[in-house]
């Protein structure tokens, strides 16, 4: 069993005010924590990976096929591999929650 105590991770800003822990990385999938402030986006993007979250602080609306669906505390979701989505802090506080992809996605290259 590995461990990944979070006082030994260190958030990287990967664009203005969106803040990601990578966390454990297993054969088959990873979890990271994302924190992102209040009126910023994360630009749109996609990756192989398929991708479920849980938002534990605040509220995030996802735009994704131009269609717009709010995620708030507490709701988990799931965004299958490759679709292009783009979360955004829309409220007046830091959004922080957790995504657990899969196949793992350890030390993404956050300048893509």
């Amino acid at each position: 069993m590995d461990v990944v105590p979070d006082a030994d991770v260190e958030a990287i800003e990967a664009v203005d005010g969106v803040f990601l822990t990578q966390g454990a990385v297993g054969e088959d999938v990873s979890i990271q924590r994302f924190e992102i402030e209040s009126d910023e986006t994360v630009p749109e993007h996609d990756h192989p990976h398929e991708q479920i979250g849980l938002v534990t602080a605040g509220s995030l609306t996802f735009v994704v096929d131009g269609e717009e669906r709010v995620v708030a505390a507490g709701d988990t979701y799931v965004i299958p591999g490759d679709e292009p989505h783009a979360p955004e802090n829309r409220g007046d506080e830091r959004v922080v929650g957790y995504d657990i992809f899969s196949p793992p996605r350890a030390n993404p290259d956050w300048e893509e």
